[in-house]
């Protein structure tokens, strides 16, 4: 099985859906631009966001298996998946690749 790393590329907050829909919350995410985290044999990585891997798992195993090429050449390396939390108040993109080491 491939290990994969997974890189937090990216958090995007919506303020106006907030303040429309969300009910105050003081703690949301642990999760920073440029947190990283490898999971050996797909399984989710100590720290990762359980939300955040349910949205990604698919792809993780996926790649894992040495399988890839998503959506027939979605991606510039066939290896990889840019996939997203499904936070649709403030969404982190994560950056998963297969890694050799």
């Amino acid at each position: 099985m491939n290990k994969v790393r997974i890189t937090a590329i990216r958090q995007t907050v919506y303020p106006d859906l907030m303040a429309k829909y969300e009910n105050p919350i003081e703690h949301t995410c642990d999760v920073s631009v440029g947190s990283q985290w490898v999971t050996v044999d797909g399984q989710c990585p100590e720290g990762l966001c359980p939300s955040a891997w349910e949205s990604m798992r698919p792809f993780v195993e996926s790649l894992a298996k040495g399988e890839g090429n998503f959506f027939d050449g979605w991606m510039k390396d066939p290896m990889s998946a840019m996939i997203s939390c499904n936070d649709g108040f403030r969404p982190f993109s994560f950056y998963i690749e297969v890694i050799n080491d």
